[in-house]
């Protein structure tokens, strides 16, 4: 299952499948569109997250790995199809005058969806979150362009890693510490929890555009 099938994973997305529900209606020439910045973990960040949801699985919270993960850097908002290439020159222009930075996303947190019908399990980032303030600021300015929805005004830049159907905050946060205390003793956490920004991606309808930072 792809990214892409799944953008809902991120606390801010929403579509329609497994019980899962739309955030708006599907129209033609309406494309779903999200900025983001891809996530290639290694093996070990897989590892770690599977020691997560097999100890979620002992206290019968069973959770689903998200395959593919991404840090979102815009909501999810409908694009008109005759406005893609003007959106997408908007964000290239913007992009292009950032550096690459690292971020460590290692603190554990429970998120859900805007309709309180999804869970979710993310990482939240303690160490560049100004580098990705910035960032969303330049990605505001192409939103207001268009009319669109702008970020959070208090973004939890978060990588999201598990989910499940409904909203079981409560019972997980009872549990966080529990699964904080097992991210912090994992061998190389600093390592594998480590994300380089190098490039900012836009994924509109079933087109993705890379814009490479400096």
């Amino acid at each position: 299952m792809g990214m892409f099938k799944e953008l809902e994973e991120d606390v801010d997305d929403s579509s329609k499948h497994d019980g899962r529900i739309r955030s708006f209606p599907h129209e033609r020439g309406n494309w779903s569109t999200l900025v983001y910045l891809e996530y290639y973990p290694d093996e070990e960040f897989v590892e770690l997250i599977d020691v997560l949801l097999t100890h979620l699985q002992t206290r019968r919270l069973p959770m689903t790995r998200v395959m593919e993960f991404h840090l979102s850097l815009s909501q999810t908002v409908v694009l008109r199809h005759h406005w893609i290439s003007i959106f997408v020159e908007s964000l290239k222009e913007r992009m292009t005058l950032f550096d690459r930075f690292y971020c460590l996303s290692d603190k554990v947190k429970i998120y859900s969806n805007q309709e309180k019908t999804r869970t979710f399990l993310g990482l939240e980032i303690s160490v560049g979150s100004n580098s990705l303030l910035e960032l969303v600021k330049e990605v505001d300015k192409t939103m207001a362009e268009f009319n669109l929805k702008i970020y959070h005004k208090k973004p939890s830049f978060h990588i999201s890693v598990a989910w499940c159907l409904g909203n079981v905050s409560d019972k997980l946060e009872k549990h966080l510490q529990e699964l904080q205390d097992m991210v912090d003793r994992f061998e190389n956490r600093a390592r594998i929890l480590q994300m380089y920004a190098d490039q900012v991606r836009c994924k509109t309808g079933n087109k993705v555009f890379s814009f490479p930072l400096r």
